[in-house]
C-alpha cells in the first residue's frame, strides 16, 4: 500500500479543525466519569470508563473487549489496517483512571465537571484526568476517528490498550501483557503521557526516570505511653525515625544509601550541550509554584538533575496524636512513605535492598522494623537512532513550522519497561502536556490548544505509519 496522498492527509486535518467542538464535548464526557482507581469507591466509576473506551473505539470499527483483571479492566481495540498494509503494527497506550482529587478544598471547580475557561493560551479544560491521561489519550481516539470519517477508514494496523491503574503503578498490566502476548505482538508503541518543551515547541521524549517506593514502619513500646510519666526514658519512634530519614541526604543533595550511585552514568557532554542550549530558566520554573532557591545534587544543571539524576524524597509521614488540640503521648510507632525517582540501569530491587540497610544500619537497641514495597519502575532511556523517532521529529516539526526537540522527563512511565520486556518493542513518547498543568494537584488542566495540535500531529504520524 502507498502512502495517503497529502490531499487526503489534508482532508483528515481539515476534518480535525471542523470537528474540534465534538471531540472536546466527547473528552467532557470520559472526563465525567470518577474513575479514581486508588479508591474502592470508584471501582465501578472505573468500570463505567471502560465500557466508554471500548464503545468509542467499537464505533470506529476496531475489534474491541473489556478484559478484567484482579483490579481494574483493561480495554483492547483492534484493527487489521487496509488491505495491502505493509507499514508497522503499532501498539497505541493509554490509561483511564486518575488521580484522587483531595485535597478538594482547593479546587476552583468541581474536579468531574469539566469546565472550558480562558487562559493566557486561549481555552483550556479544567477537570481531573484533563491531560494525564484521558485529554492525551482522546486525541489518538480523535485522529483515528478523522481517519475513520474523512481519510477513507484507518489506515494503519493498529492495537489499543487502554488500562485502569496506571495512578496505581499498572501492578495487574504486565500479567496482563505475558497472558496475552500473542494477541498483542507489534511492532513499536505511542505513548502520549508526557509533556511538551513549552505550547510552542513540540518534543519527543527521550529518558524517564524510574520509581522505587517503600513504605517503613518503626515500633517501639508495646502501647503508647503517656510523655510526662515516660518522657526522658522510652524511645520515642517518631523522633528516631525522622532522625534517621533526615540523614538520606547530605548537605551536597547525594543520597547516602550505600551504593545507590553505583549504576548511574554521566550524560554525554554532546547531550549535555544539547540541554544547555535549550536555556531552561529554573528561576521562573520554581517561581511559578511559589518557590525561589533550588535544591538538589550539588554541581548539576538543572536539567541534568530533573531528567538525569535521581531522587530521594519523605511523601508522607505519621504517628501519634494528629488531632486538633494536644495529646502529650510517644507514639508507639511512626510511619513514613519514601520514594527514590531512578535513572536507567538502576535495579528498583537494589534500591529497596540499600534502603532497608540504610534503616536498619541505624536503629537504636530495641527499634523494631518493617518494610513494604508499594510500586517499581526502572528507568528508560530511548535509542533516538530510529527511523520512527526521526518520523516524530519530522511530523511535529511540520505541525508546529519549527523544530521539535529531544528531552527527557523525571516522572515514570512504568508501561514502557513492560512492553519493552515482554512484547520485545519499543516506546515512541509523543506528548502534549506542560509544565503548568498541575498533574495530580487541584485543578489539572489541558490547553485546548495542545488537545488539537495533539489531534493533527497523531493524524501526521499515522500517514507515515501507512506509508510503511
Amino acid at each position: 500500500m502507498s502512502a495517503p496522498s497529502p490531499a487526503t492527509l489534508q482532508t483528515v486535518l481539515d476534518h480535525i479543525d471542523a470537528g474540534l467542538d465534538a471531540s472536546r464535548a466527547r473528552l467532557f464526557e470520559l472526563l465525567r466519569i470518577p474513575s479514581v482507581s486508588a479508591q474502592p469507591a470508584h471501582a465501578a466509576d472505573c468500570q463505567r470508563a471502560a465500557e466508554w473506551v471500548r464503545a468509542q473505539y467499537a464505533d470506529l470499527g476496531f475489534t474491541t473487549a473489556v478484559h478484567p483483571t484482579p483490579g481494574h479492566p483493561v480495554v483492547v481495540a483492534q484493527h487489521p489496517g487496509p488491505a495491502g498494509y505493509t507499514g508497522p503494527h503499532v501498539l497505541y497506550y493509554g490509561h483511564y483512571d486518575v488521580q484522587p482529587v483531595d485535597p478538594l478544598a482547593l479546587w476552583k471547580t468541581p474536579p468531574f465537571e469539566p469546565q472550558l475557561v480562558n487562559g493566557p493560551h486561549g481555552p483550556r479544560f479544567v477537570a481531573r484526568g484533563a491531560v494525564d491521561d484521558k485529554g492525551q489519550s482522546t486525541m489518538f481516539m480523535e485522529a483515528l476517528r478523522a481517519w475513520h470519517d474523512a481519510g477513507g477508514g484507518i489506515p494503519a494496523k493498529l492495537t489499543l490498550v487502554i488500562e485502569g491503574e496506571e495512578e496505581t503503578g499498572s501492578l495487574n498490566l504486565e500479567p496482563f501483557l505475558v497472558a496475552n502476548k500473542a494477541a498483542l505482538a507489534s511492532d513499536l508503541a505511542v505513548i502520549s503521557d508526557t509533556n511538551m518543551w513549552d505550547i510552542d515547541t513540540p518534543a519527543v521524549t527521550t529518558r524517564l526516570r524510574g520509581m522505587a517506593y517503600f513504605e517503613v514502619t518503626l515500633k517501639a513500646a508495646n502501647r503508647d505511653l503517656h510523655s510526662g510519666l515516660f518522657g526522658g526514658s522510652a524511645m520515642n519512634p517518631i523522633n528516631v525515625l525522622t532522625t534517621i530519614l533526615g540523614e538520606l541526604q547530605d548537605a551536597d543533595g547525594r543520597i547516602q544509601l550505600p551504593g545507590f550511585y553505583d549504576r548511574v552514568k554521566p550524560i554525554s557532554n554532546a547531550q549535555r550541550a544539547q540541554w544547555d542550549a535549550l536555556n531552561f530558566d529554573e528561576a521562573a520554573f520554581l517561581g511559578a509554584i511559589g518557590l525561589s532557591k533550588p535544591v538538589g545534587e550539588r554541581g548539576y544543571s538543572a536539567l541534568e538533575r530533573l531528567w538525569a539524576r535521581p531522587t530521594a524524597d519523605i511523601n508522607g509521614i505519621w504517628g501519634g496524636y494528629t488531632g486538633a488540640g494536644s495529646k502529650t503521648v510517644i507514639a508507639s510507632e511512626a510511619s513514613a512513605k519514601v520514594s527514590f525517582r531512578l535513572v536507567a540501569d538502576q535495579d528498583p530491587e537494589e534500591v529497596f535492598s540499600q534502603f532497608q540497610r540504610f534503616i536498619t544500619d541505624r536503629l537504636p537497641a530495641g527499634a523494631r522494623v518493617t518494610f513494604q514495597t508499594h510500586s517499581s519502575s526502572r528507568g528508560i532511556e530511548v535509542n533516538t537512532d530510529q527511523p520512527w523517532v526521526r518520523a516524530a521529529l519530522d511530523v511535529l516539526s511540520t505541525e508546529y513550522d519549527r523544530p521539535a526537540i529531544l528531552m527527557g522527563c523525571g516522572g515514570s512511565v512504568p508501561v514502557v519497561n513492560s512492553l519493552h520486556r515482554v512484547l520485545g518493542i519499543d516506546t515512541l513518547l509523543l506528548g502534549f502536556g506542560l509544565d503548568d498543568d498541575q498533574v495530580h494537584s487541584p485543578n489539572e488542566k489541558f490547553e485546548q490548544r495542545c488537545f488539537h495540535k495533539g489531534i493533527r500531529s497523531h493524524a501526521r504520524l499515522l500517514a507515515k505509519f501507512a506509508g510503511g
